[in-house]
């Protein structure tokens, strides 16, 4: 009777292993399909950013002929997004504990860099260079987010994401070549600057979005920091133009509209979703197919001329893109 109580014992023992090593694998399981999910979600997002993005030189060069400047229309883009930038705010402030005032500096430094400094540095740069090469330079933030990362946020630097920056940087060298040899040499230096420094001032937003919205949320903080570039953006124009600037074209309306919608409301809240799941470089190096999208649309709606050295230096992004995304 005692041997059959003690085999009995063991039996037991042996099936509650059995089950706590088959709910452990279940769990693991369960844990690595919802982060694949959430990879190919934030991958996902990140793209429909890119793509949003990628328009926004396409629809500023569509405006330009018709004589409007660059604050004008970056305030009526700004304008026309504000609406709903004010709603999801509202909704998602009464919901999220409340903000410090150190919150509350932050969310307008980044406000200020992102969608403010960042859009009127590479408006301004569009009037120089074609949307192409604006798209390659300005797509030099990835490289800048993660050296920001490196150098001041303590993250490791991989042999892989060295690979991918230096083929990015490659292909906007052969790009900027493109350029040079259809433009004139002073204007697309200017221009380069100009998009450069955007790109500067949004890697700085990128950078500092990522705890942010980890402490707030992706759509608070994508509410939040828009509404901020919009009341500086606003604020710009009425300091620099009469209240009469705002009459345009009838086409303009249109463009801003566009611009405002699919350019801004869209991939704002997708980049920072996709931030949320992939962290900002990873998220930011996913989106540089944008310079291919720009070219494309580029030459499809605004005539641009495609050479050997554009196409050449999308290759190279491409590549990179692609190094970038292995694991």
């Amino acid at each position: 009777m005692l041997g059959w109580d003690i085999t009995n014992c063991q039996a037991m023992k042996r099936s509650i292993q059995w089950i706590l090593t088959s709910s452990t694998a279940s769990l693991t399981l369960k844990k690595s399909n919802a982060w694949q999910n959430s990879s190919a979600t934030g991958a996902a997002l990140a793209l429909v950013a890119a793509l949003g993005f990628s328009m926004k030189a396409i629809f500023v060069k569509l405006a330009y002929p018709y004589g409007v400047d660059a604050i004008t229309l970056l305030a009526l883009r700004m304008g026309f997004a504000l609406p709903v930038f004010l709603w999801v705010g509202l909704a998602e402030q009464r919901s999220g504990a409340p903000l410090s005032a150190q919150d509350w500096r932050r969310l307008f430094l980044l406000g200020c860099c992102g969608y403010y400094g960042a859009s009127i540095l590479d408006f301004w740069g569009l009037q120089y260079i074609s949307a192409g090469l604006e798209r390659l330079i300005l797509f030099t933030y990835p490289t800048l987010t993660i050296l920001i990362g490196v150098f001041f946020q303590g993250k490791t630097f991989s042999r892989r994401e060295a690979i991918a920056i230096a083929f990015c940087y490659c292909g906007i060298g052969f790009a900027f070549v493109h350029d040079l040899d259809f433009g004139d040499a002073r204007n697309v230096w200017l221009g380069g600057a100009l998009v450069f420094g955007s790109s500067v001032s949004y890697a700085i937003y990128l950078s500092g979005s990522a705890p942010m919205i980890a402490r707030i949320g992706a759509m608070r903080f994508a509410a939040i920091a828009t509404l901020m570039s919009s009341a500086v953006t606003l604020l710009h124009f009425v300091l620099s133009h009469p209240l009469s600037a705002f009459i345009q074209p009838l086409p303009v309306y249109g463009w801003g509209l566009a611009m405002a919608l699919f350019a801004t409301i869209i991939p704002v809240f997708a980049q920072s979703a996709a931030i949320k799941r992939l962290g900002a470089g990873h998220a930011s190096l996913i989106t540089m197919i944008g310079p291919l999208l720009t070219i494309g649309f580029g030459w499809w709606l605004l005539d641009e001329q495609i050479s050997l050295a554009q196409l050449t230096g999308a290759g190279l992004v491409v590549s990179g893109i692609l190094i970038a995304s292995r694991r």
